[in-house]
């Protein structure tokens, strides 16, 4: 059970709502890739302007631009496309019209305030990458200060899962000014990602895969009691992995490339894969099993994909931003496949399954 106030449980109608989103999406010759994450927060920003909240105030960053302004990280994109799919979504406001978005190119001072001033009631407004100033990653609590004076906030949303593992003015020192409470992005993946934890159907079947097996080690740690089968691809195995279980499964068989690197795990090791996803009834996979930038190394990722997404009964989990993307990717392709949830959170997915306690949820207020 999500232990932390939603949205659901404060009265938004009349205020002035400053939300948190993870507007963080991938870029390319300033052209947007993917729009998954931005469409992510639209149930959050749905309910809001539904339940007649004033003015909508979205916060995010991009990339890491180290404290510096760049042009090339810019949200103004964001803007732009939130702008064209709100315009073609069910979302209205209270008199039936869409949602007026505007951008500013700051994030606090009175160019914040006079633009706010002129948006119309239940209107969006993005502010620029947070990350442009270094006081956010600093976690600075005179910088949420600021953003809280300029945009006349009176409520504290995050919905931004991506980040709630990081202590930065937008998901720690914003929340000790004003009231803090969960979007509906942030209570789903929570309340999905705690389910496997707590109470998941059997079997149950952890993929691991990735390059960096410290980073992976206390996930599996933390499965190791819950897991039916935990199975390990990519690199760590390629490394060598030694399993300290028996119901842990290393790949031994590999595809190389011209020079002898293992790129991707072999026939053998995919096939064994399947035929544990084929009984599962949870499947967790964070990791890809291969160098999918790369054809043909992105074969066995792929099947792997294919196969969990095809799979109707079982809950089935994505979650790290290398595995996300691929899947993405994959399904774009292939609109067919299903998952239970490809999770926004890179990082906090995996530190959450970790058992972890992350600074942005521990800062939002209790039921």
């Amino acid at each position: 059970m999500f232990n932390k106030k939603t949205i659901k449980d404060i009265d938004v109608n009349d205020k002035v709502v400053l939300v948190r989103v993870d507007y963080n999406v991938p870029m390319d010759g300033g052209e947007i890739e993917s729009d998954i994450r931005i469409r992510a927060s639209l149930p959050t920003i749905e309910y809001l302007v539904s339940n007649g909240a004033k003015k909508i105030i979205l916060i995010s960053h991009m990339g890491r631009p180290e404290g510096e302004r760049k042009p090339d990280l810019s949200l103004k994109p964001v803007a732009d496309r939130l702008t064209e799919i709100l315009n073609n979504s069910i979302i209205r406001t209270h008199d039936g019209a869409v949602p007026i978005v505007r951008f500013s190119s700051d994030v606090f001072g009175d160019g914040v305030t006079s633009l706010l001033t002129d948006l119309p009631n239940q209107g969006v407004m993005l502010l620029e990458n947070l990350r442009f100033w270094p006081e956010e990653e600093k976690n600075d609590a005179e910088f949420a200060k600021k953003i809280i004076e300029s945009t006349g906030a009176e409520i504290f949303v995050q919905d931004g899962f991506a980040v709630v593992h990081r202590a930065h003015a937008s998901t720690d020192a914003i929340c000790k000014v004003l009231p803090a409470v969960a979007g509906l992005l942030v209570e789903r993946e929570v309340t999905v990602l705690e389910s496997v934890i707590s109470e998941p159907e059997k079997p149950v079947l952890l993929i691991i895969g990735g390059a960096k097996v410290d980073d992976k080690k206390p996930l599996i740690e933390k499965f190791l009691p819950i897991a039916d089968n935990i199975c390990v691809g990519g690199k760590i195995a390629s490394d060598g992995y030694v399993a300290e279980d028996e119901k842990i499964y290393v790949a031994s068989d590999f595809v190389t490339d011209e020079n002898g690197a293992k790129l991707d795990i072999g026939a053998i090791a995919t096939r064994d894969i399947l035929e544990k996803i084929h009984f599962a009834k949870t499947i967790i996979w964070n990791g890809t099993v291969g160098l999918t930038e790369r054809e043909p190394f992105d074969l066995a990722s792929r099947t792997i994909a294919r196969a969990i997404g095809h799979k109707t009964d079982a809950t089935s989990i994505i979650c790290g931003g290398d595995t996300t993307g691929f899947v993405e990717g994959v399904q774009k392709l292939e609109p067919g496949l299903k998952y239970s949830l490809i999770s926004t959170g890179g990082g906090a997915s995996l530190e959450l399954l970790s058992g972890l306690k992350l600074p942005g949820l521990i800062s939002l207020a209790d039921k």
